[in-house]
């Protein structure tokens, strides 16, 4: 039974479908919230693998967030170990910054539901191979990363050029957030400080085109999500030098 420790950051953004779908999978579960505990230690050799999941604060928050500082160690730590990691959102972000590029202010805020552009390296890719060219995700950032050295460049937007990336065989970073179902999407419309981030960005309508854009992208989006789940829990089967590329 793989062991998967679960970085999370605040109480509104949890690991949604993943987690059910991980469960599901035989996999045991351990969370370290950082809100709760700023202060953690974990340690990943005792773990199989790492989720970082996305959060309101930035990777050059560190000293308001210390506990960054102690996740871009473990993400090194990991990288080392070749564990399966899956870095959403900040968590690809902070990923991305323990493999030494830089994080900075994107050039437009995403928020919303976006259509994904696989680049050729996603065709065969064992994760972005299962999300169709085109295919709308959702978005909630103000940040991006370049691209690690010597990681694969899988996915952009037309307004945030590095989508998703792969280290090595089984380091994913993803910019978007596959793990989002309806009543997370509804939580943060409705928590204050983000709608009001929500409605500064395209005025006070923004919300309701969201929800609407909810109804319309919700289903294609989760069972794409599902395929990806499922292709992540693979990492953790197969021969790590083969875990990259699935055949078909």
């Amino acid at each position: 039974m793989p062991r998967l420790l679960v970085f999370q950051h605040v109480a509104a953004e949890t690991a949604g479908t993943l987690d059910p779908f991980l469960r599901g999978a035989g996999f045991r579960l351990r969370y370290v919230n950082f809100e709760r505990t700023p202060d953690s230690d974990p340690d990943p050799r005792r773990y199989d693998g790492l989720v970082v999941l996305g959060g309101s604060m930035n990777v050059d928050q560190t000293g308001e967030f210390p506990h960054l500082l102690t996740e871009i160690e473990v993400l090194k730590e990991a990288l080392v170990r070749e564990m399966p990691i899956l870095g959403i959102c900040l968590g690809a972000q902070l990923l991305a910054a323990a493999l030494g590029a830089p994080v900075h202010p994107a050039p437009v805020k995403e928020i919303g539901w976006y259509p994904l552009q696989s680049s050729p390296n996603a065709g065969d890719d064992a994760l972005l191979r299962h999300v169709t060219h085109g295919q709308h995700v959702f978005q909630w950032h103000s940040y991006t990363f370049a691209v690690p050295p010597d990681a694969v460049h899988l996915a952009s937007t037309a307004t945030c050029a590095n989508q998703a990336f792969r280290y090595g065989s089984n380091a994913y970073g993803l910019q978007f957030h596959p793990e989002v179902d309806r009543e997370m999407i509804a939580r943060w419309l409705s928590e204050p400080s983000w709608r009001e981030e929500l409605e500064t960005l395209q005025g006070p309508d923004h919300a309701r085109e969201v929800h609407a854009d909810t109804h319309s992208h919700i289903g294609p989006a989760t069972e794409a999500a599902t395929r990806v789940f499922g292709a992540f829990a693979g990492l953790f089967r197969r021969d790590p030098r083969h875990r990259a590329l699935d055949s078909r």
